[in-house]
């Protein structure tokens, strides 16, 4: 990561977003996005910059299906452990799911299945981290840190914005 002045300074940022799934609070160092959190309120002191105004609109452009990615630049703080979840993460592709297993197995250890969960509900990026892609065996909606209401509707709004009409879960 680089240490731009914002960064040196300890500026911090955030503003909230009101989505589908209530508020969002929106949270950068002024280089990098380092938390997306949900709400049932909003937030009275707010301070932009230019990583929170883009993320802003790439979040609207997700909940209207206009965009399935999003390009900006990550800062979740984690152990180096849950640093290789978050990135497995990201390579779920929109609208797809996997286990909690397919995720131990893709860290390269089932017996880590566990603690690749506990890590999965760390995920201090929700959304543009994907950690609502990750479900129990058997399609079972399972875990989720803001709710499982916003897991579904989450993955709802996948479903409706892919060919594969099948479902997730």
């Amino acid at each position: 990561m680089k240490a731009g002045l914002s960064y040196f300074w300890g500026m911090q940022y955030q503003i909230s977003f009101k989505s589908p799934l209530g508020f969002l609070i929106l949270k950068s160092d002024g280089q990098s996005v380092t938390a997306i959190s949900f709400s049932e309120n909003d937030i009275q002191e707010q301070n932009s910059c230019e990583v929170l105004d883009s993320c802003k609109a790439q979040l609207d452009d997700y909940f209207s299906g206009k965009s399935l990615t999003f390009d900006l630049p990550l800062s979740p703080e984690g152990t180096e452990f849950q640093q290789r979840v978050w990135s497995e993460l990201l390579k779920i592709p929109y609208g797809e799911t996997i286990t909690y297993m397919d995720m131990a197995l893709r860290l390269g250890d089932p017996k880590c299945i566990r603690a690749a969960g506990t890590a999965n509900g760390k995920n201090p990026i929700a959304i543009i981290i994907p950690c609502h892609r990750v479900i129990g065996a058997g399609n079972k909606l399972t875990g989720y840190a803001g709710g499982l209401w916003r897991k579904k509707i989450l993955l709802e709004l996948e479903m409706q914005h892919t060919i594969r009409k099948d479902m997730l879960f």
